[in-house]
C-alpha cells in the first residue's frame, strides 16, 4: 500500500543573483513496510529530498502527498503536527541527551509527542521498545557509558517510541564501523518489517543496500536509476 507520494518535486535555491535548482522534478511512491535507500554523489540531492519529504523544508514546486493528504499546501502548525505523531528521525550521530538516562530518553520523547499515554502505559511502552532493539539492560545507564552502536540503537527506540508511520535516517552508519553498521541496519529493517513502518535512508554505505526494498540512485537533482529487491 502506498504511503507517500512524492510528485514533481522541484527545490531552488537563491544566492545572490543566481537561481539553483537542487532537485529537478522528483517524483517516487514509499510503501509501508519498505526500506528505500537513497544514494548518490554528495550533492545529489538526496538529503534534500530527505529533509522535504520529511516537512523539514517547502517545496518550490510539486507535492508531498502522505496518506492521501497534502502536505505542500499545510501551514507550518499541521507539518509540525504530522512530524511529531506520525514521523520519526534518526541522524548520523545520536544526539542522546546527556543528563538522561537510556529510558528517560524515551520517556521524554513521549512526554513531548503527541502520542498520550498514561504514566505506567508509558512505562511500559518504553520497556517494550527498549527490549526490540536489545538495550532493556542498560536502561539505567548515561549516554556516556554506552558504544557508538548502543547510542544508536538508543536512538532509533527513541524514534520509534511514539508509533510513527515513518522512520527516517540520515546516514545511520555513517559514524559506525562495519560490524556495528551491520547490526543497526539489521535492527532497522526488522522493525521496519516488524512494525509495519516505511523507512526513507539516505546512505553512503554499500553494504547497506542488500538490506533496502528499493534503492534509488541520484545525481544531479534528478533519479538516475530505481532498483527494486527481488528479495
Amino acid at each position: 500500500m502506498s504511503l507517500f507520494s512524492i510528485n514533481q518535486i522541484r527545490k531552488t535555491f537563491t544566492n545572490g543573483e543566481v537561481e539553483e535548482e537542487i532537485l529537478k522534478g522528483i517524483t517516487l511512491t514509499l510503501k509501508e513496510g519498505e526500506i528505500i535507500a537513497l544514494v548518490g554523489a554528495s550533492g545529489s540531492g538526496k538529503s534534500t529530498l530527505l529533509t522535504i519529504a520529511a516537512g523539514l523544508q517547502s517545496v518550490t514546486d510539486g507535492q508531498i502527498i502522505f496518506e492521501g493528504k497534502n502536505m505542500s499546501a499545510m501551514n507550518q502548525e499541521e507539518i509540525r503536527k504530522i512530524r511529531a505523531s506520525q514521523f520519526g528521525f534518526v541522524f548520523q550521530f545520536s544526539h542522546l541527551v546527556p543528563f538522561l538516562t537510556v529510558e528517560e530518553q524515551l520517556q521524554l520523547m513521549l512526554d513531548v509527542s503527541e502520542y498520550q499515554l498514561k504514566k505506567d502505559e508509558q512505562k511500559k511502552e518504553v520497556n517494550r521498545m527498549l527490549e526490540l532493539v536489545g538495550m532493556n539492560h542498560r536502561k539505567n545507564a548515561y549516554p556516556s557509558s554506552l558504544s557508538g552502536g548502543e547510542k544508536q540503537r538508543v536512538a532509533i527506540a527513541r524514534a520509534l517510541i511514539h508509533q510513527p508511520k515513518v522512520l527516517f535516517a540520515d546516514e545511520p552508519t555513517a559514524s559506525l564501523d562495519s560490524k556495528r553498521s551491520k547490526e543497526v541496519i539489521l535492527l532497522i529493517r526488522q522493525l521496519t518489517k516488524d512494525l509495519n513502518i516505511t523507512t526513507l535512508m539516505v546512505t553512503h554505505d554499500k553494504e547497506m543496500l542488500a538490506f533496502a526494498d528499493t534503492i534509488v540512485k541520484m545525481s544531479d537533482g534528478v533519479i538516475v536509476h530505481k532498483k527494486e529487491s527481488i528479495k
